[in-house]
């Protein structure tokens, strides 16, 4: 029930909250003349406000005497960066869909990386946090990641990566006719000049395995997913090219063939056990247009 509705001012509504509660349950019962999917658009899209920090998860706990703020404007204000897109938020972290060219986190001074962009976007909207990394995508890879908001859930993510993520798949533009689907196992380690190079024995390196499986196939192409069994440093190009068949646009393991002007991997499907909540979340992406094209 709200028990104060205040001067309407800086383009939002203000009101206070008069007993605990769920912050959807909240707007639902107390906005009236919006309809149930106005309200939840509204909410996903960044028009509300607790206590002046933005806030978009559904089931944010309220408090009695909090104050809640609601964006009159059409347009809500979003989150826009060609570098990234915010996929899902709440107060514990973020999920984003990295664009290629971006880093996803500094290697030196002035590097352009997503940590930063997220740290920036966080103090824009008064969110007293960080952006922890707790995995990697090569600059030149786009897809889903995560970041933490705080410390204690990043070392959740960390020290229970392999549990927390159940399913983690990616998709590559492959040169030539990919061979029917199967699994690659090998050792990745390594040189000095900081390439890794695969052996099917024991050298000293660490156990990688891929699963992969044959989405569509030209004689020139073939859309690749791909599954990780382990996740280790650039483990899909490089047992890609152990194939004979290397991701296209990759100048490091490649053959030369780039129809598409990028390197043509793609992280597209994310799943977890959110460190703090329990709940399964699951994420998927389109496969990028540019790949799509090349097997119609």
């Amino acid at each position: 029930m709200i028990r104060n509705r205040e001067q309407e001012k800086n383009n939002f509504v203000h009101y206070t909250v008069e007993s605990d509660g769920k912050l959807l349950e909240w707007l639902l019962e107390n906005v009236k003349g919006e309809s149930r999917s106005k309200i939840k658009a509204t909410l996903k899209g960044r028009g509300i406000k607790v206590d002046k920090k933005t806030v978009t998860q559904f089931d944010y706990p309220l408090k009695k005497g909090m104050r809640i703020s609601i964006s009159k404007s059409k347009q809500n204000r979003t989150f826009k960066s060609k570098y990234l897109k915010i996929v899902y938020e709440d107060q514990y972290l973020v999920v984003i869909e990295k664009n290629i060219g971006i880093l996803s986190m500094a290697a030196g001074h002035s590097s352009l990386n997503c940590k930063t962009v997220l740290d920036e976007y966080f103090h824009s909207t008064r969110q007293h946090c960080q952006a922890h990394t707790v995995h990697r995508l090569d600059r030149d890879t786009s897809g889903l990641m995560i970041y933490a908001k705080d410390k204690d859930t990043a070392l959740r993510l960390e020290e229970n990566w392999h549990e927390t993520v159940y399913d983690r798949r990616y998709v590559a533009v492959c040169s030539g006719e990919f061979p029917e689907d199967g699994t690659v196992t090998s050792w990745l380690k390594d040189n000095k000049a900081y390439v890794t190079y695969s052996s099917m024995v024991d050298n000293g390196g660490k156990l990688a395995i891929t699963h992969f499986h044959v989405l569509k196939r030209t004689p020139d192409y073939s859309l690749v997913e791909f599954k990780l069994e382990t996740g280790r440093k650039n483990q899909i190009r490089v047992h890609s090219a152990d194939l004979g068949h290397p991701v296209c646009g990759d100048i490091k393991y490649g053959n030369g063939d780039d129809p598409c002007g990028r390197l043509c991997l793609h992280a597209y499907l994310l799943c977890f056990i959110h460190p703090v909540t329990g709940k399964k979340m699951e994420f998927e992406t389109q496969i990028p247009s540019s790949f799509m094209k090349l097997f119609k």
